[in-house]
């Protein structure tokens, strides 16, 4: 009997748009095929959020489009475009 488990993919994107480059990322396994930390890969598994769609991935949420509070616009500390991925995946 198969079961099945949901993949996350997590993507940082430079702006807003799913065709923009990704910037960070991370990825679980709930199939537990593949170990890993999050971080560990140099490149990104995809180059948009488009590519990631393209290859099966469900999009499942996109960050809200907020305004930056004035003296904002230049703070590093945080990633504004986050999407939010899965991927369900048959095991037996």
């Amino acid at each position: 009997m198969s079961e099945r488990r949901q993949n996350v993919l997590i993507l940082h994107l430079a702006h807003s748009s799913l065709e923009a480059p990704v910037v960070a990322w991370t990825r679980y396994d709930g199939t537990g095929a593949v170990e890993h930390m999050a971080g560990d890969a140099d490149e990104p598994p995809y180059q948009t959020g488009l590519d990631a769609l393209r290859d099966g991935w469900r999009l499942l949420q996109i960050s809200p489009l907020l305004p930056h509070a004035s003296g904002d616009e230049y703070r590093l500390g945080y990633l504004k475009y986050e999407f939010l991925f899965e991927q369900l995946v048959e095991i037996s």
